[in-house]
């Protein structure tokens, strides 16, 4: 059993290659060995146990349930290509300084790093879609080692700054997949909106699988200010002072409602979705959102 990581450790690493590959090592070498199906395969159907199957495979569900025996069988992808869409605009930058913990962008960065090392080394292919300034970055989805450091240098390289179109960048990202494929869109989403979640419907309907990955800072969600403090909007440059007694209360609702929207609006329109805070070890964040992906895809159809 490993000790994960924290985020500040993981952050101060300066090789993001190297801090991939020690969430990911992390992840194959935690208390859960079993291989993560979320990407490679997908649950097909069940069938008649037959002696010599492999037990770990066997529904222990079905058989509390009907008292018989099935295995769960897998349809494998010869290669899945899986698009990362990482938000790079100027509200991913909090907080600012690496005393309060790296920010949403640092964290997001690695998370993304670390998806796509797991991806390559799994004999998979993965792309990446960002904005620098009001320009899309992209990068196909592709296999291979020299691929993927190309890709975490692309990631190293970028800085949050300005505004993006949520909803046009996941558009063209899908537009941009050769086949079938997996969008993981990792944001704060602050820019989520109607249009936002229209386009992720209309991904999710021409055949890929939509993955939103909601990056939040613990002080975002908790508000733990007191007295009065400037508050500034890192889009707009716009300052404000506010009485953090006042507002608190209301603030820390408004947030815990703009989270469930978010996670609400994903999963009517049957993306996943996994909250990613910022002062949890990523190892931990992305163990926890693979095997609730691998959980989803297997979940049990009951034969009749």
């Amino acid at each position: 059993m490993t000790t994960a990581l924290s985020p500040s450790a993981v952050a101060a690493i300066d090789d993001l290659e190297l801090a991939a590959r020690l969430v990911v090592e992390g992840l194959r070498s935690g208390p859960h060995r079993s291989p993560f199906h979320g990407f490679t395969a997908e649950f097909s159907q069940h069938r008649p146990y037959r002696p010599g199957d492999d037990l770990k495979y066997l529904d222990w569900k079905i058989l509390g349930r009907t008292d018989r025996l099935y295995s769960k069988q897998f349809r494998e992808s010869t290669s899945m290509s899986v698009m990362l869409v990482l938000d790079t605009s100027a509200s991913m930058d909090f907080p600012s300084t690496a005393a309060e913990g790296p920010s949403k962008f640092t964290y997001a960065s690695i998370v993304a790093a670390s998806l796509a090392y797991l991806v390559v080394t799994q004999g998979d292919a993965a792309g990446l879609m960002t904005m620098g300034g009001e320009k899309w970055q992209y990068l196909p989805a592709r296999g291979g080692r020299p691929h993927l450091r190309l890709l975490l240098a692309h990631i190293d390289r970028a800085t949050p700054a300005g505004a993006w179109t949520l909803d046009r960048t996941i558009g063209r990202a899908a537009d941009l997949l050769k086949r079938r494929g997996v969008i993981v869109v990792i944001s704060d989403f602050y820019e989520a909106g109607d249009d936002t979640f229209r386009a992720l419907r209309q991904v999710a309907r021409r055949g890929h699988d939509v993955a939103l990955l909601q990056v939040m800072s613990r002080p975002e969600i908790t508000f733990p200010f007191a007295a009065d403090v400037e508050l500034e909007d890192l889009e707009s440059g716009a300052r404000r002072t506010v009485d953090t007694a006042a507002v608190g209360r209301s603030y820390r609702s408004a947030v815990a409602d703009f989270l469930a929207r978010c996670r609400t609006s994903a999963l009517q329109d049957g993306a996943d979705y996994a909250l990613l805070p910022t002062d949890v070890p990523p190892e931990q964040a992305l163990r926890t959102y693979l095997l609730k992906r691998g959980a989803a895809a297997a979940a049990p159809r009951v034969p009749r």
